[in-house]
């Protein structure tokens, strides 16, 4: 009996063993299969930038990972994986903004990455996306270089400055403007622009009556808009940042400078610049958009789930929010597709048509050239796409009322 129930044990270890070594075997698999998909990226939580991000960009973010996680995970390649955001405040500085992804791409080797805010700070990334083989899809970068740098991994998603100057010079034509005025951020998003613009002007009739760059950062405009207000232009333009934006309609209802067509951007596309206008006081302002819940249906279910999570005060703003929305959207159908494999990722965004919330997204080289060049109004409490017309969520208002 003592020698049977040894060979018993005996046989029993053997088993056991075995077992153990096929679990070893199976195991990496297994884990591989339930491991989080890690996705990193800094945002700004505080200094100058935060305005904007904390709108346009990490709300999405946020949500985007909320709503793949609570249907089961990101579905990758058909293994439904949950979503790890690993992230960090870059507070409002571009070295950071580099060191940060720098440690996630390299060190870190995170399985996918999203953007950081704003023209410079993506500026300073794109070339280490292309180092490292991450695909980014950027929603809040306007610069031309990006383009011109041909960097096959990195995609802006904006329409860029041509197409969105070509759009409102296209308006004020078409409205009968004849001078303009224009003050611009002296950055790489407000020379580019005004670059962009004054390229447009040529030969439309429209003549520049004056021109005039600020610091960032600014804290008083109320000079130079008495001298543009002298020069009684049709249109003034601003390329401005959300506190800029602000300030330029705050101090020209100050000193009752009302031409025809008040366009400044970005910013005016925010909920809080109609709370901080008011409604009324906010009534046919121009400015940089290109979608609303009117846009499509997929427009209005964000709409939706966003205000849901966040509240009432905090609604997505009518331009890079959705572009930001519709790259998580290009993004999660290209992990379906092909995975985490990078390359492939890569070559999935620069060659598919995407079905997005604002609309068709094509790239040709790092720009997005599907969707059209665009220009928005508030209009009774909400930011209509008013041009072009093929977009128009609302007729255009051509004559500014009165400030309120």
């Amino acid at each position: 009996m003592a020698l049977l129930s040894l060979s018993r044990n005996r046989r029993q270890f053997i088993q056991r063993a075995a077992a153990t070594v096929g679990a070893a075997t199976l195991a990496p698999g297994l884990l591989a299969q339930s491991a989080p998909v890690r996705v990193g990226y800094s945002m700004s939580r505080t200094g100058p930038w935060t305005g904007g991000a904390q709108v346009s960009q990490e709300p999405n973010f946020l949500l985007w990972a909320e709503q793949q996680n609570a249907a089961g995970g990101l579905d990758v390649k058909g293994v439904k994986r949950q979503i790890e955001l690993i992230s960090s405040d870059d507070r409002s500085d571009v070295e950071t903004v580099v060191r940060t992804y720098e440690k996630l791409m390299g060190s870190d080797k995170v399985d996918l990455v999203l953007p950081p805010w704003g023209s410079n700070a993506n500026f300073a990334v794109a070339p280490l996306a292309n180092r490292f083989g991450y695909p980014f899809l950027a929603p809040t970068a306007l610069s031309r270089r990006l383009v011109e740098m041909k960097l096959p991994y990195f995609f802006l998603l904006l329409q860029q400055p041509k197409p969105m100057c070509d759009a409102l010079v296209d308006l004020l034509k078409a409205s009968g403007a004849k001078t303009a005025a224009v003050i611009y951020v002296d950055d790489l998003f407000g020379l580019e622009n005004f670059a962009a613009l004054k390229v447009a002007l040529s030969g439309s009739g429209i003549s520049l009556v004056q021109e005039t760059s600020y610091p960032g950062g600014v804290k008083d405009l109320s000079p130079v808009l008495r001298s543009i207000k002298e020069k009684n232009p049709d249109a003034f333009i601003g390329f401005t940042y959300p506190p800029d934006t602000i300030l330029a309609s705050r101090q020209a209802k100050e000193i009752a400078f009302n031409p025809k067509f008040f366009y400044a951007s970005v910013g005016t596309a925010f909920q809080l610049y109609r709370n901080v206008m008011t409604p009324a006081g906010a009534e046919g302002v121009l400015g940089m958009g290109s979608w609303n819940q009117k846009t499509s249906p997929g427009a209005k279910a964000y709409f939706d789930a966003h205000v849901k999570k966040f509240g009432a005060q905090k609604e997505p703003d009518r331009w890079a929010s959705g572009h930001c929305w519709a790259g998580l959207e290009i993004m999660t159908n290209a992990v379906k597709r092909v995975g985490l494999d990078r390359k492939a990722i890569r070559d999935y965004v620069a060659n598919t048509t995407h079905k997005t919330i604002v609309g068709d997204i094509k790239f040709t080289g790092s720009e997005n050239t599907a969707t059209p060049g665009s220009v928005g109004q508030w209009q009774n409490g909400e930011f209509e796409v008013v041009w072009p017309p093929k977009m128009e969520t609302a007729k255009l208002i051509a004559n500014k009322p009165a400030w309120k």
